[in-house]
């Protein structure tokens, strides 16, 4: 039995104030105690999954894509588990990636540890870092972990190993982080990849099932060896106080696909951005996607889930709050389900989606008001007199100044502002200065987005 509240309170206690440590029992806690590295401020998230990225499936075949992601414009890339695959109650022909059969070594069928090295080296040259998928709550049921350490797996009532309960997950079974042992072994193993592969980082696979106080510990050691970044498969945001610079947003897209199908139209996207700024710290990077491996296997494509609502999600991907990621392939508009258990590789082709991704990266990374937390701006909603139809809002600080209407119906619908912070002269892209402030009245064609900016004397 995992000790959650016993591992929560542990990380509440690592990143109490110094008032709390003077004896205030009233100084609030902080929540901002992970200290992110530079580069991730404006970070836009790349995810590989290796087996797929390419026809041969392999890193040094990957590192030949290098110079193509660098243009269009991502900074992190995500590598999904490149560990070996178990094969004891393996799914499919080639199994999980997520269910590892060796911690310390590189899966034969993707290359070798120098391919790796090769790998992050070659991201380095181009000015990009690289994070490693780390499955920290399971192995594969042949992992030597099993028969060395059978008492670092949790037990059922009959004295059994078993997987993740309630989950069809029969190739893995799940660690006991109970035991002192396991932690060690566990940290051991991916600060090797840090110190000899120069790995940037961790994106940890249900990094809930893991008690928050091995996450802070890690991420302590990490940080001693050098500046890393982690993202939590997970949204809950305690996890942000001393492990994780990101989480998942999965709430964000919800109200999305909602409206993209027809269930629910703009007013589903007001809980998620209330609680997003009520309720989680303010360095807290969420992560917003239309796609990663899980969603694409098995929920569908980007464009089965989102519908007509796919273009103005992505916009508001790149122009709200939140760390943007691309899932390998939505550049190139794949509409396939990726196999997740056999050789499937993507269809590259050229595409509009990648201007466009191209085009929204270069205009984030232009604007510090759209940059990730803590350095980009809060969005302050703009009100309108469609609020069923438009989304509206606008991001300011340090004197720039971004704001966008959005159309999720399928008419055009003119509307007028009530009020817009920050009003005067503004300038759409790619079209003309227009004057908006109270009582302005905009257009907004079906399911599209207009953007516009503004410089101004800041007073921040």
């Amino acid at each position: 039995m995992r000790h959650f509240i016993v591992g929560l309170i542990a990380a509440l206690s690592l990143a109490a104030s110094p008032a709390m440590a003077a004896g205030d029992p009233f100084a609030p806690a902080s929540f901002e105690g992970v200290k992110h590295p530079s580069w991730s401020r404006e970070a836009v998230i790349y995810q590989i999954n290796t087996r797929q990225f390419t026809a041969a499936g392999t890193l040094r075949a990957a590192q030949g894509e290098l110079p193509r992601l660098k243009a269009l414009g991502v900074d992190i890339l995500w590598l999904m588990p490149i560990q070996p695959i178990g094969v004891k109650n393996r799914k499919g022909t080639l199994g999980s990636p997520y269910s590892i059969r060796d911690y310390r070594a590189v899966n034969p069928e993707l290359g070798t540890m120098a391919d790796l090295k090769g790998f992050v080296a070659a991201a380095h040259a181009q000015g990009m870092h690289v994070v490693l998928d780390w499955v920290a709550n399971h192995t594969s049921w042949d992992n030597a972990l099993v028969a060395q350490h059978p008492d670092w797996y949790e037990h059922d009532w009959q004295g059994k190993m078993h997987p993740t309960p309630w989950w069809d997950w029969s190739d893995i079974v799940d660690l006991n982080y109970e035991k002192a042992g396991l932690r060690r072994y566990m940290e051991e193993s991916m600060l090797m990849f840090v110190r000899q592969a120069g790995i940037d980082g961790f994106r940890c696979d249900v990094a809930g099932y893991v008690p928050p106080d091995f996450w802070a510990k890690l991420r302590r050691d990490a940080s001693a060896i050098k500046p890393v970044w982690m993202l939590a498969e997970w949204g809950q945001r305690d996890l942000h106080m001393n492990a994780f610079d990101a989480s998942y947003g999965w709430d964000w897209a919800k109200p999305l696909m909602a409206i993209g199908q027809g269930k629910g139209d703009v007013s589903g996207l007001f809980g998620y951005f209330s609680e997003n700024e009520s309720a989680w710290p303010t360095g807290a990077q969420r992560t917003v996607f239309t796609s990663n491996h899980d969603e694409n296997s098995w929920s569908g494509t980007e464009f089965e889930r989102y519908g007509p609502a796919l273009p103005n999600a992505t916009v508001l991907q790149f122009t709200g709050e939140g760390i943007p990621l691309i899932y390998n392939g939505q550049e190139a508009a794949n509409d396939r389900r990726l196999k997740f258990f056999e050789k499937d590789p993507i269809v590259w082709k050229e595409a509009p989606q990648a201007a466009e991704y191209r085009r929204l990266i270069a205009f984030r990374d232009a604007h510090p008001a759209l940059w990730n937390a803590p350095w980009g701006a809060r969005m302050v909603p703009v009100v309108n007199s469609a609020p069923g139809k438009l989304f509206s809002f606008v991001r300011a600080k340090g004197g720039d100044a971004v704001m966008v209407v959005q159309n999720y119906s399928s008419a055009a619908v003119t509307a007028t502002m009530s009020a817009v912070p920050y009003p005067g002269a503004w300038r759409e892209e790619g079209g003309a200065v227009m004057a908006l402030d109270k009582g302005a009245s905009l257009t907004v064609a079906a399911w599209s987005s207009r953007v516009f900016t503004r410089r101004f004397q800041s007073v921040e």
